[in-house]
């Protein structure tokens, strides 16, 4: 009897992020810290509250991240023109060079995960994925809804 697929996705995206952390502990960044550098690298100078909506983190979490990120001169923080309160986040360049590493990292690890499976195969299972993605962001349907 195979396990059902929920647990066996859940399963494998556990095994992928103990092997990314493995390998980004050895260029001193965390999984945590990756996140954080992904996002900001594809919507830089964003306000700190919306990135913590983004990553779905409590805003104090982000900001202890943050300060590491800034200590490590990785990420910057600048202060909005318009709410003296507020600040917008921007790589620096140390960053990218991070951020180079780590997506090397993970073309690496994709290698490793689809290893012996034919490219038709990669396309389906990606285009399952896909769909399974939007059936869990539209919520409910009736059916499942009502009982």
């Amino acid at each position: 009897m195979s396990d059902p697929i929920g647990f066996l996705i859940g399963d494998v995206a556990r095994l992928v992020r103990r092997r990314f952390d493995e390998s980004a502990r050895a260029i001193g960044v965390t999984r945590p810290q990756w996140r954080v550098l992904t996002a900001l690298n594809r919507v830089e100078g964003i306000h700190q509250g919306a990135l913590a909506d983004r990553l779905e983190v409590e805003p104090i979490t982000l900001c202890r991240m943050i300060d590491r990120l800034e200590e490590a001169e990785l990420v910057e923080r600048r202060r909005a023109p318009s709410d003296r309160r507020a600040w917008h986040l921007y790589l620096t360049p140390k960053s990218r060079q991070v951020i180079d590493q780590l997506m090397v990292l993970g073309d690496e690890l994709s290698l490793r995960l689809l290893e012996g499976i034919p490219s038709a195969d990669q396309e389906r299972a990606t285009a399952v994925l896909e769909r399974m993605r939007l059936n869990m962001q539209q919520g409910p349907t009736q059916e499942t809804a009502h009982g």
